[in-house]
């Protein structure tokens, strides 16, 4: 509305300047034409010759043209219109003021006490001092002559319409973008998430809106972000501290009997001094097997914990894992045999990963150990599935029993155990599965574990090649 009414103002004082140059131009063009007639009345008054001694009809501009001549001091001498001259004192006229200031005046559309009609006056004051005045009666053709130039009107409405139309559409185009800065601004305050996604036009202040609402997004994605991570580090933590609470709990109760063991029997050594030897050796045997289960228990503590607390120092090098699976089923091979356990091997060539040595044999020998302690099978087979530029999948499965399907969803918990007197009496701590699983993620794979319908477990193990 505001460009609207200036535009409208530009062009009203335009139009009206125009109107007033023009009107001014024509009333100059009728004034010089009477003036000229004029300068030949007085050239010829000069001379001697009376007003209607003078040959007016060949010089006069317009028709019924009225001439007056007024004296010095104001009276009308001569009038060719009126039949007596009237009293009337003149030099308070517009026109005779002018001529005696100037030498010539006129005055446009005055009405006249002597006719009762209006005239365009025009006047020149002779050398002598007296006034030389001619009038035409403002008529309809004067005024046709006189009146503005409608052409000229109707252009500039024209252009005043354009205009208004234009700025229309202009100010309609930059409210709209103001609309939306204001909406989005809204937005802001109210911290709300901005998914406006439509983009302004591409003009100047959309350019600016665009990358105002962009870097406004980014902003608040970045908040975002820290927010997500934030809280993701401190669920982490928490977790951390969930776990290790749980750890330290599970380790108390889990040393609680092997070295209850160990003092009852410590106690009844020092308290009966005359057992017999082979109860001595009963008593010292137990105390040895607890204190390789307490060995085994404190190693794989330290182990998991090293895998919680220090991935970012466990350190990895190209490592070949055929050689790791070959080195662990060597090992392992007497140990299955005293429980007419055959292990098949089918891992063959050169398979290199990024990794940690002594975490990859970990992952093999708790699996191979479990097999062996709990599977009831006669048989372990170790075999390739797949192997490319990214990843590798290894194949670890037994003929045994297997476990009942509620267990398997709970196989790598620390601490879980499906028959713990049976888990006790092999020597387990139950933390192998989870140290499994621990070493497997911290190589970039994945473990998966399922029943086979000819029976036993199927492990399937994936490990990233990519560091």
């Amino acid at each position: 509305m505001w460009l609207l009414g200036y535009s409208l103002l530009l062009v009203g004082c335009l139009v009206f300047f125009q109107y007033h140059r023009e009107k001014e131009f024509k009333e100059e063009r009728i004034n010089s034409r009477l003036q000229t007639f004029n300068s030949y009345l007085l050239a010829e008054l000069e001379r001697g010759r009376s007003v209607s001694e003078m040959n007016i009809e060949e010089f006069r501009p317009f028709d019924n043209i009225r001439i007056s001549v007024i004296a010095e001091n104001g009276n009308i001498i001569y009038d060719n219109t009126l039949d007596s001259l009237p009293n009337t004192n003149h030099l308070g006229r517009v026109e005779i003021r002018q001529a005696l200031h100037s030498g010539t005046g006129y005055a446009v559309r005055r009405h006249s006490e002597s006719t009762g009609d209006s005239y365009f006056y025009s006047a020149q004051k002779s050398r002598e001092g007296y006034i030389v005045r001619t009038a035409v009666p403002y008529s309809l053709s004067l005024s046709e002559l006189l009146k503005a130039d409608y052409g000229f009107l109707w252009v500039m409405g024209a252009v005043t319409l354009l205009m208004c139309v234009l700025g229309y559409f202009v100010t309609r185009r930059v409210g709209q973008h103001i609309m939306r800065l204001n909406r989005f601004a809204e937005n802001v305050e109210n911290g709300d998430r901005i998914s406006d996604t439509e983009p302004f036009p591409h003009d100047e202040l959309g350019e600016i809106s665009n990358h105002i609402v962009r870097l406004y997004a980014k902003l608040q994605q970045a908040y975002a972000d820290r927010d997500s991570q934030h809280r993701a580090a401190l669920h982490e933590q928490l977790e951390k501290e969930h776990i290790k609470k749980q750890l330290t709990n599970n380790i108390n109760h889990e040393l609680k009997t092997p070295v209850a063991s160990i003092r009852v029997c410590v106690e009844t050594l020092m308290a009966h001094g005359n057992l017999s030897e082979e109860k001595k050796k009963l008593f010292l045997q137990r105390c040895l097997t607890n204190t390789e289960r307490l060995q085994r228990l404190l190693a794989d503590v330290a182990l998991i914990t090293r895998m919680d607390d220090g991935r970012s120092s466990i350190v990895k090098e190209a490592v070949n894992l055929t050689g790791i699976i070959n080195e662990v089923v060597e090992d392992r091979r007497i140990i299955a045999g005293t429980k007419n356990i055959a292990i098949e091997n089918s891992v063959a060539g050169d398979i290199v990963i990024p990794g940690n040595a002594s975490l990859l044999e970990a992952i093999f020998n708790n699996l191979i150990d479990n097999a062996i302690a709990y599977s009831g099978g006669t048989r372990i087979r170790i075999g390739l599935v797949y192997d490319n530029e990214e990843k590798v999948v290894i194949a670890l499965s037994d003929n045994g029993n297997g476990v009942a399907p509620e267990h398997l969803h709970r196989l790598f918990e620390r601490f879980y155990r499906i028959d713990k007197g049976r888990s006790r009496a092999e020597g387990g701590t139950g933390l192998g599965l989870s140290i499994v699983k621990n070493a497997v993620l911290l190589h970039g794979g994945g473990i998966y574990v399922e029943n086979l319908n000819s029976g036993g477990l199927f492990f399937r193990i994936t490990l990233s090649k990519v560091e």
